[in-house]
């Protein structure tokens, strides 16, 4: 008997540390507006004080012709801005574009070490398993709105 409730018991711990495990991930809403969706959006969790965080996602085009996300904002940061990395001789570097292509019929990925959203001026941390609100304006699509789900700092999707 007391050899078939510890059996019992493990396999409850086991299913209640999944459960948390779980619950403690944050999944990406899918967003679509006429020919363009957003999907596995995501940022990761800031430490206190930190001023700047980077956002990621996956947009796509299914239309017929090309469209470009042109600017992005959040309650949650002073300032959004559009940012690539790229190389330059031997230096990383990352700067701001004006605006991020959507090839007809295709996708760009926003990603650490390409395109991304900068967050610049956080009005708090962002806390792992909380959402940020975000608004993408597109040139053709409009004003696209997202919740970005903020994973655990060092914490990648794809």
């Amino acid at each position: 008997m007391i050899k078939s409730n510890l059996g019992l018991v493990s396999r409850a711990v086991v299913c209640f540390g999944a459960v948390l495990i779980l619950s403690s991930q944050v999944y990406a809403q899918s967003v679509k507006v006429d020919a363009v969706s957003v999907s596995d959006a995501y940022t990761r969790a800031t430490a206190p004080g930190q001023q700047v965080a980077g956002g990621f996602m996956k947009i796509e085009n299914k239309g017929n012709v090309s469209d470009q996300l042109l600017s992005a904002s959040s309650p949650a940061a002073g300032e959004v801005q559009l940012h690539e990395m790229g190389m330059e001789g031997n230096v990383m570097k990352m700067r701001q574009v004006k605006d991020i292509a959507v090839p007809a019929n295709g996708s760009v990925e926003l990603k650490p070490g390409g395109f991304h959203l900068m967050f610049l001026n956080l009005k708090g941390p962002f806390v792992a398993g909380e959402t940020v609100p975000v608004k993408l304006k597109f040139a053709k699509a409009g004003d696209v709105e997202v919740k970005f789900p903020v994973n655990a700092a060092g914490a990648m999707k794809h």
